[in-house]
């Protein structure tokens, strides 16, 4: 079941893309981006690898700068705005890949994501993400290289919420994963959405994905080619051939 039913009003936009058009050199990875993401939704990018997906999420937390087009973070225009920065604004981003701190230990990681707040902030919020993940706490002093990869991933999302951001961005939580771990995953994530906040999901398990999206956008070759609610997406035909594994 998606969340359809108790999406936020149009109106309350958190994040918006207009005509984003996104360069690695001379490659043209985004082509006119057009998209948003309301307060409290959970949103999320499908397509096939090299669609857009990722650098869509780069492009919002300022690791690349968009030529063309705007990205907008409570109408105001971040789209030449440092990554740092962006994370002091709201960004929040557990990269593709988990990106976590191998020889330091799980606590120390996440002091690294709360690194723009005051230590009594970092404890009360290391003490929320523990909740979150239990595991984490477990492991609480042992090295990040160690964690297996599930593990890993909560660390990733747990460093990535550090900050209280106001929009979550996560690039495929459940890639690499056991389908056991996926489910826990993805269940933490509508936890994690439940409490208010609003995400921005990229995911290859395009059903996995639609299953908890309020929305959904599908990205090909850097265009957004079809957009809509989520329940809407998991019915249609051309999204169930090409994304759900349906001839």
């Amino acid at each position: 079941m998606t969340a359809e039913a108790t999406a936020p009003a149009a109106t309350d936009v958190v994040l918006r893309l207009t005509d984003v058009h996104s360069y690695y050199g001379a490659i043209h990875a985004l082509q006119g981006i057009n998209a948003e993401v309301r307060r409290g939704e959970i949103v999320t990018l499908i397509g096939a690898n090299g669609a857009g997906k990722t650098t869509t999420l780069r492009t919002i937390s300022g690791l690349i700068h968009p030529r063309v087009g705007m990205v907008e973070l409570d109408g105001t225009d971040i789209s030449n705005v440092l990554p740092h920065v962006l994370v002091t604004r709201g960004i929040g981003h557990a990269p593709e890949g988990r990106r976590i701190f191998s020889r330091l230990t799980v606590y120390e990681n996440l002091l690294m994501g709360g690194f723009t707040r005051s230590k009594g902030e970092n404890d009360e919020q290391v003490a929320h993400v523990y909740e979150l993940f239990p595991r984490l706490q477990e492991r609480h002093s042992q090295k990040g290289g160690t964690l297996s990869g599930g593990e890993q991933q909560m660390l990733a999302i747990g460093r990535a919420l550090m900050t209280r951001p106001s929009v979550l961005l996560l690039d495929e939580p459940s890639l690499g994963l056991a389908p056991i771990l996926v489910q826990q995953i993805f269940k933490i994530i509508r936890e994690i959405n439940a409490s208010g906040m609003t995400i921005l999901l990229v995911e290859q398990n395009a059903l996995q994905a639609l299953s908890i999206a309020n929305r959904g956008y599908v990205l090909q070759t850097g265009e957004v080619v079809l957009s809509g609610d989520a329940g809407d997406l998991m019915v249609n035909e051309t999204v169930r051939k090409a994304y759900l594994g349906e001839d």
